[in-house]
């Protein structure tokens, strides 16, 4: 009921952003007007690009727990490309009694780090919540930080986002954003991990819950209520969380996320988090589509979606990383076409997205049992540039052929521009007063091209598939 509800509302939202005036955002390669968010940047001051995926495992606990996540699964973002990946970790796991943390699951979390240090990708550690947790069938807030007042819940297996709407799951969101004790032992949580992991060299940042929900008033409307939540609730516990955190760790990014109604065009009602490296974390789903529809172009979700979801860090002078994304069926007619233009809008406003999961086998995962990629997912790996030492002018990607471009001027540093296997290869051109990188990339696995400038020198970099250059 409440998915068709949604999808309902996810169409008026659509029209009523789009016939407000909204201009269409534009295309790669046309004049980008204002400039958009901040950007990402790493401990050296380079502009950073995260490309990646979300890598978990949900269905173990306890001595099992993160057993599905092997060091191949590092290995492989980094051979495909990619340098990001968001780490799902559960307070039940990590907390299971009130007051007693597990060394244990620290400790898998850290082997999972060292992998992923191993091969140089990126790690946002993600406190995970699915329907608030195993009060409910899910992963997230432990038992013991469940209360419900008594209010009935019935499961919805078919539909179990619709859970999220039973009386019994929002009144304990409720709770926790509001008993004094449940909020101490949040921020104790996220000081055990923050303090344990501030300097392991995979960290980025802390993602400080997934996809928040909340208690929807009677009389009020969705958006109406999501907003409020945000106002009320989130913005106060963010800066809660984020507080808790700077002391145990000064340095990674502190990542935040509205609830998922933003999904659906809607801009959220956070206020400010104050603290000097916070991170606006949308997600990128379409109700319509998770319901088992196809990409409808003249819908006009995409551009909703970016028009409302830049309005925040915008406001705020907040970099934007999208957190997840990518449907559960991508075999249906249009989804090549969604691909195409989902990542020519998340690539011009954000600076990072992590996709909807890198696991081996069918549903939402990115490959196959053998490590192919699934239907269309493999757009998501394309040229780009992990990290910029200067100040970008430009940046294009050609979604027909692969083709990418960089303009930057030139700051302290080496500037890298990455690629993925490519039957060809790659050829890379740099003009401007900088070396000249190696001309062509090897194709059977992913390679990174290095650039140095002379700083204040404009540079471009464009990258070709070998086989769209012309002969000699």
């Amino acid at each position: 009921m409440y998915r068709r509800l949604l999808a309902a509302l996810a169409a008026l939202l659509c029209c009523v952003v789009l016939g407000a005036g909204t201009a269409p955002a534009t295309a790669a390669g046309q004049d980008p007007g204002p400039p958009g968010p901040p950007r990402l940047t790493d401990d050296r001051g380079r502009v950073l690009t995260l490309r990646g995926w979300n890598v978990e495992d949900k269905a173990n606990r306890g001595e099992q727990a993160l057993s599905a996540i092997t060091e191949r699964h590092f290995r492989d973002l980094r051979d495909r490309g990619f340098n990001f990946a968001r780490l799902l970790v559960f307070w039940d796991d990590l907390e299971p009694r009130r007051g007693h943390y597990s060394e244990a699951y620290l400790n898998k979390i850290e082997r999972v780090l060292d992998w992923a240090h191993r091969y140089r990708i990126h790690v946002l550690i993600d406190a995970h919540q699915d329907v608030f947790g195993p009060a409910f069938g899910h992963r997230g807030i432990p038992e013991w930080a469940t209360r419900t007042d008594g209010l009935p819940f019935e499961p919805h297996p078919d539909d179990w986002f619709s859970e999220y709407f039973e009386p019994a799951v929002q009144r304990a969101f409720t709770h926790l954003y509001t008993d004094p004790d449940l909020q101490r032992s949040q921020t104790g949580m996220w000081r055990v991990l923050a303090e344990r992991f501030a300097g392991h060299p995979a960290v980025l940042g802390y993602d400080l819950i997934n996809e928040p929900m909340g208690e929807i008033r009677p009389g009020e409307d969705l958006p109406t209520a999501a907003r409020r939540i945000e106002a009320e609730y989130l913005t106060p516990m963010y800066n809660r969380l984020a507080d808790a955190i700077r002391s145990v760790d000064e340095d990674n990014w502190i990542f935040f996320e509205p609830t998922p109604i933003v999904g659906e065009g809607v801009p959220t009602g956070l206020g400010r988090v104050h603290d000097p490296k916070a991170v606006y974390a949308p997600h990128f789903y379409n109700t319509a589509m998770e319901a088992g529809a196809d990409y409808d172009p003249e819908a006009g979700w995409i551009e909703a979606y970016e028009a409302a979801v830049t309005v925040y860090p915008e406001r705020y002078g907040v970099p934007i990383v999208v957190g997840e994304w990518g449907p559960l069926n991508t075999t249906l007619p249009n989804m090549g076409l969604f691909y195409r233009d989902a990542l020519v809008s998340l690539n011009r406003y954000s600076s990072g997205w992590a996709g909807y999961v890198w696991c081996y086998g069918a549903g939402y995962c990115a490959v196959d049992e053998e490590g192919r990629f699934r239907a269309n997912k493999e757009q998501t790996a394309a040229p780009y540039a992990p990290a910029v030492a200067g100040t970008i002018s430009a940046e294009e990607q050609a979604p027909d052929t692969g083709a990418y471009r960089l303009v930057y001027r030139a700051g302290r540093g080496l500037t890298e521009v990455r690629v993925p296997p490519r039957r060809g290869g790659w050829r890379v051109r740099v003009t401007g007063h900088a070396g000249t990188p190696t001309p062509s990339l090897p194709s059977d696995r992913a390679a990174t091209a290095r650039v140095h400038a002379r700083p204040g020198a404009t540079v471009t970099v464009v990258v070709t598939p070998r086989s769209a250059c012309r002969a000699g």
